[in-house]
């Protein structure tokens, strides 16, 4: 009776063995699938079949969640790379407001096309402890002292000067100078160089993957729909390839004006067997301090059940639309 069940057992693993043998992901790829993200043998075999394959991985703060996705895509990666680059194309959708490229090395006339209303920034109602976007207290004393939020061009002038402090963030972002960079509009100081560097501490996989020398990377702006407020994001985009069949993405989050304290994202591009097809592979991890405090935890339940419900969507918009190109 105790010889049936280990015999069992050992089918099953010796199974497991034969798919590993069998399968069509870079071995380097592999592994990190299967142990810093979780895929079981079964969610392999799904991919290996079309399905989309998304779960859930265990966070390492209390205002963090993290989600894994994966989809197999019969088109070449370098398809899924050349839309990247055409990044307005890349993040076109009904969420997106309005999105533009850095230019190297970055200037004020890259916001040009930024639109920044009262729903974005009010500047009347901006102060230290209490204002409607990330900013830290020298910037919000600054709005303060150059613009009377009484006059009848105060918003106009406050769109100007956002604009002009999101530009400094930047600048300071790129010769890293940001360290010690924290947001005082709310009651709780945020340090989004420190929740980055949280985030880093809990993804291995991007140490595991990611070689010495970056291929590309840009930033880009955009204004996105999100709650009840638009929100305006910086993002840095890195392409890297370690080998002719694997090829990565990092997109860090050098700036958002609301609901996020840090954010980053890593997507694996392997070739699932030949340069025909490829195993599209999305890992995020992202922090907000609303996932604290009161109701946290059912903030948090309904913020991954969104989040992975979000990434299949992605998954299969980028797709069919690489299918269709």
């Amino acid at each position: 009776m105790i010889a049936r069940p280990l015999a069992i057992a050992v089918l099953v693993c010796a199974a497991g063995g034969v798919a590993a043998q069998q399968s069509d992901i870079d071995s380097d790829a592999r592994a990190v699938l299967t142990t810093t993200l979780r895929f079981s043998d079964g969610d392999l075999a799904d991919l290996r079949r079309g399905q989309i394959v998304k779960h859930g991985l265990p966070s390492h703060a209390p205002n963090e969640i993290a989600v894994v996705g994966a989809v197999r895509i019969p088109a070449p990666k370098t398809a899924f790379f050349a839309r990247v680059r055409d990044i307005a194309r890349f993040k076109s959708g009904p969420d997106v407001l309005q999105l533009g490229r850095f230019s190297n090395p970055p200037a004020l006339e890259d916001l040009a096309a930024l639109t920044i209303d009262q729903d974005d920034f009010d500047v009347r109602s901006c102060r230290v402890g209490d204002c409607g976007v990330r900013l830290p207290a020298a910037d919000i004393e600054r709005i303060a002292r150059e613009i009377d939020p009484q006059a009848p061009d105060a918003q106009p002038r406050g769109a100007a000067l956002f604009k002009q402090i999101l530009l400094e963030r930047v600048k300071a972002y790129l010769a890293g100078a940001d360290r010690a960079l924290q947001y005082d509009d709310g009651r709780k100081p945020i340090r989004p160089r420190d929740e980055l560097e949280g985030i880093m501490a809990g993804m291995p996989e991007i140490t595991a993957l990611m070689p010495a020398a970056v291929d590309e990377e840009f930033l880009y702006w955009s204004k996105e729909k999100f709650g009840l407020a638009p929100f305006i994001t910086v993002t840095h985009v890195t392409i890297a390839c370690r080998s002719a069949v694997t090829c990565l993405m990092i997109t860090r989050d050098v700036y958002s004006s609301r609901y996020l304290d840090a954010s980053l994202a890593l997507a694996i591009a392997t070739d699932a067997g030949s340069p025909e097809a490829f195993y599209l592979v999305y890992d995020n991890r992202s922090r907000a301090a609303a996932l604290q405090g009161g109701f946290g935890g059912l903030r948090r339940s309904l913020a991954e059940r969104r989040a992975r419900g979000g990434l299949e969507e992605s998954l299969k918009t980028i797709r069919s639309q690489l299918i269709a190109r």
